[in-house]
């Protein structure tokens, strides 16, 4: 099973492809396909037929994944780098961001 370094909650910014410099929070992990679904990132027009829970129908817009690889966790206020390391009082492992070597 992979491991990703991002989870789902994160504060993130998208660091490469049309929406480069775009921040949002991420919603959903797509593990298989190595994505990101981040909100309010990489919208999208779905047009979508009449239904019970849509009874008008029309155009709905989302978001749509993007690649893991192009987005990068912020922590205050900047772009990190991710890693892991043992916590010295508990002995669990923790994300820690390779900048500042502090527990994230």
């Amino acid at each position: 099973m992979k491991k990703f370094k991002i989870k789902s909650g994160d504060t993130v910014k998208v660091i490469a492809g049309d929406h480069k410099g775009s921040e949002g929070k991420v919603l959903q992990i797509l593990k298989d396909k190595d994505r990101v679904v981040v909100e309010g990132v990489n919208m999208v027009s779905k047009h979508t037929k009449p239904s019970a829970a849509n009874p008008q129908g029309g155009i709905v817009k989302k978001e749509a994944p993007l690649h893991i690889s192009n987005v990068a966790l912020i922590e205050n206020g900047e772009t990190v780098r991710v890693g892991y390391d043992f916590d010295k009082e508990s002995g669990k492992k923790v994300r820690v961001s390779r900048k500042s070597d502090k527990a994230i």
